[in-house]
């Protein structure tokens, strides 16, 4: 785990835009919203999970 933070942070600007260019080119520009937002969607279930909070909670809120 600690190689993968260390890769990480140790990229520039450059790779990083090439990443972007490359998911970009492989998924297209209409998928690219929708996969961020079930990532979004994930990372919340996941945050509510860590936290304990029951999905029948938060579907009250």
């Amino acid at each position: 785990m600690t190689s993968l933070f260390t890769l990480i942070l140790g990229m520039g600007p450059s790779e990083i835009i090439i990443i972007l260019i490359i998911v970009l080119l492989l998924f297209g520009g209409k998928k690219i919203p929708e996969l961020m937002k079930g990532l979004g969607r994930g990372i919340k279930d996941f945050k509510d999970a860590s936290k304990g909070v029951d999905s029948t909670e938060s579907d009250k809120k």
